[in-house]
């Protein structure tokens, strides 16, 4: 069979590895006019989907793909720890798991892994960049039709017939978008200020504190996290790693505070993400003063040390269902359903239905478990993430309420694994 796959992140690139081992053929259609993506800035939690994804399909020699976290601890304002609790967690990087994937799919070679050798086994894998998907239409003969335009010269234009086309757009999913008109993204109230600081540029006490461990702080309408990842090119040489923090601060809808965080440092007021090296230096200042301000010792002097922070307003989406026309078409990842940053299990999400339906491709699942399983994790995780968010940014609990979430939150959910309610949230 032919896959067309929209979307080129990790989303795409996680379904067109699984379906290219099966012996398809794919083609990776992405809009960005670069041929690799830029690096986020941005740590992720390789929860037990990832960390089983690669484990199945990295085939590169390059095994050490994540830091590890031995515990979560909490902070009280003045930079004590009030709470720990032992919980073995991996953190990686956007970057290192997106140049593992693009070794795995299509050999592009980086300074992060080896390419694998080719398997004749595998079917052909095509990544087109600078590829923006016009249009998704049933060609009748169980066959999908798919249209696009050049991002950078709309006026190149082209058509791929294929068997079936997987959205793995992202939240803003145009693919969604066709099937379901009227669903947008929705913002939360608050936003996630993110960066990262080398590790050996911290001060002695910051690194003593957040070497190898999960930390959080919690204040009224505000919450910060952080995570060692790995560094540049994906080292994980101790010194040389990166300490990653998401900061959540409630910004009202239509308020100048939102619009202020989310104008760029060209003066272009952004919708949903300031990318690194585009926040307004005077919006970045005022963040940090209002960190040393409210923030323990530790995080404040992160915002403040961050080179290129970037911003990105929380929003929730949930499709009502992850197949269109009979099953030509089908959504993955983010595209089906944006999962809030505290559930940490988008990456995972993207695995786990990547890996779902490369099972029910290859008829180890059938329809109705795939469909089930799938839309089962969108829905608990997606109610999870909004629970969560709700209670840590709008409501004012005691520490053990957090501590409570979190637990709850790190619980591996696999497929055999869900609760009754799961499918009937």
């Amino acid at each position: 069979m032919h896959f067309v796959i929209v979307g080129g992140s990790l989303g795409g690139l996680a379904t067109g590895i699984a379906l290219k081992a099966l012996g398809h053929d794919t083609t990776i259609l992405e809009r960005n006019t670069a041929p690799l993506l830029h690096d986020q800035g941005a740590g992720i939690i390789a929860g037990s989907h990832a960390l089983d994804f690669l484990e199945r399909y990295n085939r590169s020699r390059r095994q050490e793909v994540a830091v590890r976290s031995d515990r979560r601890q909490y902070l009280n304002r003045e930079g004590n720890v009030v709470h720990e609790g032992g919980s073995e967690q991996y953190m990686s990087s956007w970057d290192l798991t997106y140049h593992l994937m693009r070794a795995n799919y299509d050999g592009v070679a980086n300074p992060y892994c080896d390419v694998p050798p080719p398997d004749r086994s595998h079917g052909k894998a095509v990544y087109l960049h600078d590829h923006t998907v016009t249009a998704v239409v049933d060609a009748g003969d169980n066959s999908i039709r798919v249209s696009w335009q050049s991002t950078s010269d709309p006026s190149r234009t082209g058509i791929l017939d294929a068997d079936r086309a997987v959205g793995a757009d992202g939240p803003s999913s145009f693919v969604r978008s066709l099937f379901t008109p009227g669903l947008e993204r929705k913002y939360a109230g608050y936003c996630a200020l993110r960066g990262t600081v080398v590790e050996h540029e911290a001060s002695s006490e910051a690194r003593a504190t957040l070497a190898n461990r999960f930390t959080f702080y919690h204040g009224p309408g505000v919450q910060i996290l952080a995570y060692l990842i790995p560094g540049v090119h994906g080292t994980v040489e101790p010194g040389q790693r990166l300490i990653n923090f998401v900061y959540y601060a409630n910004f009202p809808e239509g308020s100048p505070e939102l619009d202020g965080i989310l104008t760029d440092r060209h003066g272009r007021r952004r919708r949903i993400t300031v990318p690194p090296g585009l926040t307004d230096p005077k919006a970045w200042e005022h963040q940090q003063a209002i960190a040393r301000e409210r923030l323990p010792p530790q995080f404040a002097e992160l915002v403040c040390k961050a080179q290129r922070p970037f911003v990105q307003a929380v929003t929730d989406v949930l499709s009502p269902a992850n197949e269109f026309l009979g099953g030509k078409v089908v959504l993955v990842g983010d595209a089906l359903a944006s999962f809030r940053p505290h559930t940490v299990a988008s990456t995972s999400q993207a695995a786990f239905d990547a890996m779902l339906y490369a099972d029910y491709v290859a008829g180890r699942v059938g329809r109705d478990e795939w469909k089930r399983l799938t839309m089962g994790y969108a829905r608990f995780v997606y109610k999870r993430g909004v629970d969560m968010g709700e209670r840590s940014q709008h409501q004012l609990l005691p520490l053990e309420e957090y501590v409570r979430d979190r637990d709850e939150a790190s619980v591996p959910i696999r497929g055999e694994m869900f609760p009754e309610s799961a499918t009937a949230i």
